[in-house]
């Protein structure tokens, strides 16, 4: 039988051992052997697919009842519901507990039990955590050795006595098949008991419903345990900008899914001597530094992106990414082997194996990859990673960006008058929902800091958090900024190019942080005048950059009943600074109709 030094650690593992009933247990130490000998026997089993044209890439095919996060089954466990809120499904622990034990008991007959220590965010870094991952997947440990620091170091750093958390996960049987098992949709569980740091998972193989150390650790706990630690787990991009002076700046960012977030994580600026480098695609843990202020950790070590409408021309960083090294989920096949998926460069190709493994061609009435299909590949390959991406004591922050996916209402880029009014533009960020979303087109989704999914407990709670550390940060706290890269003309044309000119936007930020910018203020913010940006070499009309600076006040008006009750779902949880936001909007719109 196995032993751990760590007393805790020993005794978990022999607990589910014994409920579980693998046949056999294997310690993961994360080298590149137990990499290698993993993938062989997922290839001989017909699991992955070795493909060609891509040095070490493999694909993999899910089952179709299982590729995606399945925010249905998806439970933040308290024992009080209140402590959940109005966002996440609630199941009393006791209860929730009995009915996975039931699940667990014996799931493991004929599999290995794979035991994955690993650490979120560098090693040495006083912002790590160690989590203990146990799985029955194969397919799970492969993906965790890409995006943790998995194996023997993070055991040493958990020690003999050192606290981790722990995440349970089994595929679960019943549906799927050999290659893919899973269970059906109503026994999947994603199960999160943030008041003991416990992440229980089963019936799905699939990103972060098994990659527990990422949306499930690094968010929902993570930001259980922030809150009670002072410091803050978010989901946000990091992104380093060097300006011609050799002036580095550093922006934390958070979008709803649709609004080219890993586009921004790997910009490559439009402007004459601007650099940027990415120092993560995803999630972003952050804790004042010794000097008060705000410093950031990439808690990964990989990307977990999404590959349909990845291409040269829309994020090229991402593309060179996964050139080798890269495992691939739910992608077609094609004669020679290589992956495609929907949005790549180029023509498409006249003969496809698909997601499913079928025949495809273009008369084909079903996409090809599936629209969530998928790409892990590790941080170090991007070719604009910045040398300080696993910098211990991270980076200070300079400025928080809230986008989202506004077709009309939202402008180009608003500043916050204040922190408050920064923690209100991210506590009624919103999205119009794209096929991308659950949902029909085009209706308004409130999404607060792109966190709905992933806030461990009651919102109104998190955002009261902001607000505590706002107070704690001061006059040191980073500039707050809303963008909206989406805006559309009357014939429902984009009216910003995006991509590499957001570098544009960037900039302006950059020149607010360090006074050398103007700005007007309205009732929603401050707004840039066109001549506060730097649109040489741009090609954009007076009358579209106009619309663009336009904070569309009289829309706005009309849609305060629709924020109004995205508020109050908060109940008394709603901290009163976040409603005497809401009244002082309301007043300024009042104003600006009276004049």
């Amino acid at each position: 039988m196995v032993h751990f030094k760590n007393v805790a650690l020993n005794k978990w593992v022999h607990e589910m051992s014994d409920l579980c009933k693998p046949d056999s247990i294997h310690i993961c130490d994360g080298s590149q052997q137990e990499y290698d000998t993993l993938v062989k026997q997922l290839v001989d089993t017909g699991a992955a697919i070795p493909l060609k044209k891509r040095k070490d890439c493999y694909l993999f095919r899910s089952d179709p009842s299982d590729v995606a996060r399945v925010e249905s089954r998806t439970y933040i466990s308290t024992p009080s519901k209140d402590n959940a809120g109005p966002t996440n499904n609630w199941e009393d622990p006791e209860t929730l507990k009995k009915t996975m034990r039931e699940l667990y008991a014996g799931c493991m007959k004929g599999r290995t039990m794979y035991v994955i220590p690993f650490s979120m965010g560098p090693l040495t870094s006083p912002l790590a955590k160690i989590g203990v991952e146990i799985t029955d997947s194969a397919y799970v440990v492969l993906n965790m050795h890409i995006m943790a620091r998995v194996g023997t170091a993070a055991l040493d750093r958990l020690g003999t006595d050192g606290t981790f958390v722990p995440c349970m996960h089994s595929v679960g049987s019943g549906a799927g098949t050999k290659e893919w098992p899973c269970a059906p949709i109503e026994k999947k569980y994603i199960s999160h008991f943030p008041d003991e740091n416990l992440i229980w998972a089963y019936g799905s193989g699939y990103g972060g419903n098994a990659l527990l150390g990422k949306k499930c650790l690094a968010l929902r706990i993570a930001s259980s345990m922030a809150r009670r630690e002072d410091w803050m787990a978010e989901h946000m991009l990091l992104l380093r900008l060097t300006d011609p002076s050799g002036k580095q700046y550093h922006i934390a960012g958070a979008f709803p899914s649709a609004c080219g977030k890993t586009n921004l994580a790997m910009i490559i600026p439009t402007i004459p001597g601007w650099k940027a480098e990415c120092l993560g695609d995803d999630i972003a843990w952050m804790k004042p530094g010794p000097d008060g202020r705000l410093y950031a950790i990439n808690a990964e070590t990989g990307f977990f992106g999404v590959a349909p409408g990845t291409s040269f021309s829309t994020n090229s960083n991402a593309m060179n990414s996964i050139k080798e090294n890269t495992i691939f989920t739910n992608c077609a096949l094609t004669d020679d082997g290589d992956v495609w998926w929907e949005g790549m460069d180029g023509a498409k190709p006249s003969h496809l194996i698909d997601w499913q493994g079928n025949e495809w061609t273009p008369a084909s009435d079903k996409p090809a990859a599936h629209p969530n299909a998928r790409f892990t590949a590790r941080a170090s390959q991007c070719p604009v990673i910045c040398k300080d991406w696993e910098k211990p004591e991270g980076v200070p922050i300079d400025a928080i960006l809230f986008g989202g996916r506004r077709a009309h209402i939202a402008p180009l880029v608003t500043q916050a008058l204040n922190w408050d009014h920064g923690v209100f533009l991210g506590a009624t960020l919103a999205s119009e929902t794209t096929a991308a979303n659950i949902g029909a087109v085009g209706k308004l989704r409130y999404d607060p800091m792109a966190m709905t999914p992933f806030c461990g407990y009651n919102m109104g709670d998190y955002f009261q958090h902001w607000l505590n550390m706002g107070d704690k940060l001061g006059s040191k706290a980073p500039a707050v900024f809303y963008v909206n890269w989406f805006r559309k003309d009357e014939n429902g044309k984009f009216l910003w190019p995006g991509y590499g000119d957001n570098s544009r936007v960037l900039k302006w930020i950059c020149d607010r942080v360090s006074g050398k910018a103007g700005a007007t203020e309205t009732p929603v913010g401050y707004l840039p005048n066109a001549a506060d940006l730097d649109l040489k070499g741009l090609s954009i009309s007076q009358a579209a950059l106009t619309d663009l600076l336009d904070p569309k006040l009289e829309e706005r008006k009309a849609e305060m009943p629709q924020l109004e009750a995205h508020l109050a779902r908060f109940g008394d949880r709603l901290p009163p600074r976040i409603r005497a936001q809401f009244d002082r909007l309301v007043k300024g719109l009042e104003r600006n109709k009276a004049a």
